[in-house]
């Protein structure tokens, strides 16, 4: 099995911070729009290597620590999914790794193509964003049949 990786899925204003990625054919899904994050060092907990990773990759460091938000092992590396809040704007960030940083919507993330202003084009969403995209949508689904649940009139 793979290293282990931890990522980061983090939120501004209802909008969710991603990644263009390098076209750098050595890494895993070249030029595709994904997550923050990457490879859990030895003896580094996912935690810390969240962390680490924001900092070198985005010199960030979030006030509040982020909270664990899923693993999956999808049977050549088990990943660790963090979620929290950017608590600045994206425009303090300082973009380290990768081409692009964008807030995008879910429904963008879900059309699997977002705009890169840094290169004038439409570039894929990564496939292994898959899973968060699922869970941010039964999320949603589940938070709309509550508040449908408060509206209903049964007497």
């Amino acid at each position: 099995m793979k290293t282990p990786v931890a990522l980061a899925m983090l939120q501004r204003e209802g909008r969710w911070l991603l990644q263009l990625r390098d076209d750098d054919d050595t890494i895993i899904y070249p030029g595709h729009w994904g997550l923050f994050g990457g490879h859990i060092e030895a003896g580094e907990t996912p935690t810390e290597a969240v962390m680490r990773e924001l900092d070198e990759e985005i010199s960030w460091t979030p006030q509040r620590p982020l909270q664990h938000w899923f693993s999956n092992n999808n049977g050549t590396r088990m990943v660790h999914v963090f979620r929290g809040t950017l608590d600045v704007s994206i425009d303090a960030l300082k973009l380290l790794e990768g081409q692009d940083l964008r807030l995008t919507s879910l429904e963008e993330m879900e059309s699997g193509r977002v705009w890169s202003e840094h290169k004038k084009e439409e570039r894929p969403v990564a496939p292994g964003l898959g899973i968060v995209i699922q869970r941010l949508l039964e999320e949603r689904l589940m938070a709309e049949d509550a508040v449908g649940d408060g509206d209903s009139d049964d007497g």
